[in-house]
């Protein structure tokens, strides 16, 4: 289970403490979601999810605007009472004296933003999910190659690494090497990017580490990137192991990860072949398929009608 630092979520969002006594010190985020406490500033607190930051906009403001004093005290109190890991009141509206007093009873930080609630809500949300994402680390390489997210995978030293720095050379960029932190921000989305104390290096094998940012330009690297593709490469061995490659395309291999399915191609490779070029190809093949276009059934279908016409002509 990971979490979220509180003191980050104020520094991205620029958010202004507004009862600086309450202590921030060590307070974590552990859920995804965020809740607006409409139904619970009412009283109804059945099945209230009182682990998620909560957001007060315009019309739970106005509601509380509409409460008597005594009203007001008893509402902001039982919200409090649930012990909420923060409040966060939107486009910049009054901080009620009751929200402060409770706040500092309670120790619940109170923040306020400028932003509208919409516009904050749907940010808070992205960044949340991203931060508190499942995640799984893998042995492989990262490109971005043509807007194609590629991870480049295989046994250790078969020539990832070398690949990944030939597909920058070509003016493609890198987001990690040798080992890639995937995250699952969406339920069809996976991001991969570099743990910090790797990030932007490749290691070559009697070369050394190098620095691909300081070589090639802040251009030739990128933090984060969508998962789109996976190439395996593997060692050709002539057919000997019994290893067979899709040499048209119609049969399609998926690996899973986070419980999505990623298009895999299997590459064999040996001295002589281009596997950066390979890489180039697979991508703009894999953003065709998405497009709606394949060449393989395309052909495959055009030899089935000459097939079907030259059965007609010998009847």
């Amino acid at each position: 289970m990971y979490t979220a630092d509180l003191d980050k979520i104020i520094d991205i969002f620029g958010l202004e403490n507004a009862v600086p006594e309450v202590n921030l010190q060590g307070r974590v985020i552990s859920r995804k979601e965020i809740n607006r406490p409409a139904l619970q500033l009412t009283g109804f607190y059945y099945r209230f999810d009182n682990d998620r930051m909560q957001v007060i906009g315009r019309v739970e403001h106005s509601y509380l605007q509409t409460l008597s004093q005594e009203e007001r005290e008893l509402a902001v109190c039982h919200l409090f009472q649930h012990h909420i890991p923060c409040l966060i009141i939107c486009k910049n509206l009054e901080v009620f004296p009751e929200i402060i007093h409770y706040s500092k009873k309670y120790e619940v930080p109170v923040f306020r933003t400028a932003k509208t609630t919409t516009d904050f809500t749907a940010e808070l949300v992205m960044y949340l999910r991203s931060e508190l994402a499942d995640r799984v680390m893998m042995h492989g390489v990262l490109v971005d190659v043509y807007g194609e997210g590629v991870l480049i995978t295989g046994t250790s030293g078969i020539g990832k690494s070398e690949t990944a720095l030939e597909l920058v050379k070509r003016g493609h960029r890198l987001i990690a090497d040798d080992a890639v932190e995937i995250k699952k921000v969406a339920d069809k989305m996976l991001v991969g990017t570099c743990p910090e104390l790797i990030r932007n290096l490749i290691e070559l094998r009697g070369i050394g580490i190098i620095n691909v940012k300081e070589l090639f330009g802040i251009g030739a690297v990128k933090i984060q990137k969508t998962v789109d593709l996976i190439i395996h490469l593997e060692v050709w061995d002539g057919g000997n192991s019994g290893n067979s490659y899709d040499r048209l395309g119609l049969s399609e291999e998926y690996i899973e990860i986070l419980g999505n399915k990623v298009l895999c191609n299997k590459i064999p490779i040996r001295p002589g072949r281009n596997v950066a070029v390979i890489c180039e190809s697979a991508a703009i093949a894999n953003r065709q398929r998405k497009m709606g276009s394949n060449t393989a059934r395309e052909l495959d279908q055009r030899v089935s009608e000459a097939n079907d016409i030259c059965k007609e002509e010998s009847d």
